[in-house]
């Protein structure tokens, strides 16, 4: 019987967990035993009797040699160093790695002789959707990033007949149209504000106005952006610039900006610059969910709010780690779709050849594949 381990997640901040009682009982109905690292899941609302009642054990001891028992290991950010190392040679380790540039993490996954598959590196193909944690843990940022612009805002959302008059709805511009642009929409736009929406790709604006929202098209030039792999491709720093030009007055105009605009394993766009910002009115508002790639907006920090000018500016990095319950409820139905198909008579077959296991497949029992990931030079 495959041993499968939910740790605590070490990582500073994290609130979510790899697994609930929902997908441990299934994971144990599928001939999984499954072992929950005591108290894993307490910061996201999963006590320790729900696991036992869903088929886990509860297991404390992560000294010695203990943790060379287990086959499997899911985890929502890659567990320290230090812990990789005691983990079983041959053994599978599955999460949100972040492994671009990561050669500590490469290094680790070599000397302990680990296979490990990096959500991150998912192909965006039509039998990976149920499996892509990126998206329903930016759906979950998405949302909540409008809710931290609507209460840092000095107005209301929607517009509110009062006997002391009418109240004019708010002004949001999103930037960005990707799973998390999408979702704040949505969310400001069910707040009742105004939204504009500002991409680089011309062809999401049928999505972006099925949503009551209004398109900004982006700049007319010989440059036409495209996506990779339903990403947003990088574009040129001229191409920036003029798209800056076009968003400087609706910007200036605006009450909420959502900053959304990333491009994995790349330093994120500067769409907002500071002579940009000294236009916004006192009193608005911008999220930059793009903080901890380089942020969308300048001035913005990770994890802190700060005023410029009176414009607030929220740094907001990690915002799933904030609504944990739902978010881990989501990723880990993501990690379940995607491990299941990988167990065939009680063993964990990787096969290579398999697209959705090839491009998300860092390491095989030690061996680094995709080595450009991790900058260690190669190709493949």
């Amino acid at each position: 019987m495959l041993r499968v381990l939910i740790p605590i997640e070490s990582a500073e901040g994290e609130t979510r967990v790899a697994a609930t009682p929902e997908t441990v009982k299934k994971l144990s109905s599928k001939g999984f035993s499954v072992f929950i690292q005591k108290g894993a899941g307490v910061s996201a609302g999963y006590l320790d009797h729900k696991y036992v009642e869903a088929g886990a054990e509860i297991f404390s001891d992560i000294t010695g040699d203990s943790l060379k028992n287990f086959d499997l290991c899911l985890c929502v950010n890659s567990p320290s160093n230090e812990f990789l190392l005691k983990l079983k040679s041959g053994s599978l380790i599955v999460g949100l790695l972040a492994p671009y540039g990561n050669q500590s993490l490469a290094k680790s996954l070599q000397k302990a002789g680990l296979s490990a598959l990096s959500l991150e590196l998912l192909p965006r193909i039509s039998r990976a959707q149920s499996c892509d944690a990126l998206s329903s843990q930016a759906n979950v940022s998405g949302y909540k990033a409008v809710l931290l612009g609507a209460s840092a805002l000095d107005r209301y959302f929607p517009m509110l007949m009062t006997a002391a008059g009418t109240v004019q709805p708010a002004k949001v511009v999103v930037l960005g149209a990707g799973v998390a642009g999408l979702q704040a929409i949505a969310t400001a736009k069910r707040l009742g504000a105004v939204v504009f929406v500002s991409d680089i790709r011309p062809e999401v604006k049928e999505q972006v106005e099925s949503l009551g929202a209004r398109f900004l098209d982006p700049p007319d030039l010989t440059e036409v952006p495209s996506q990779s792999g339903g990403y947003a491709k990088q574009v040129s720093e001229d191409f920036l610039l003029a798209q800056r030009e076009k968003l400087s007055a609706q910007l200036a105009d605006a009450d909420v900006a959502i900053c959304t605009a990333q491009v994995p394993g790349k330093r994120a766009p500067r769409l907002i610059d500071e002579d940009m910002l000294d236009r916004m009115r006192p009193g608005s508002v911008v999220v930059d969910l793009a903080v901890s790639q380089g942020g969308n907006c300048a001035c913005t920090k990770v994890g802190q709010t700060l005023k410029r000018n009176g414009v607030t500016l929220i740094g907001a990095s990690d915002l799933a780690c904030s609504i944990p319950n739902h978010a881990s409820a989501l990723y880990s139905r993501n990690l379940l779709s995607l491990i299941d198909p990988l167990v065939d008579e009680n063993k964990l077959l990787l096969d290579e050849e398999d697209e959705l296991v090839n491009g998300a497949l860092i390491s095989k029992d030690g061996v680094i594949r995709h080595t450009n990931v991790f900058n260690l030079g190669g190709t493949n």
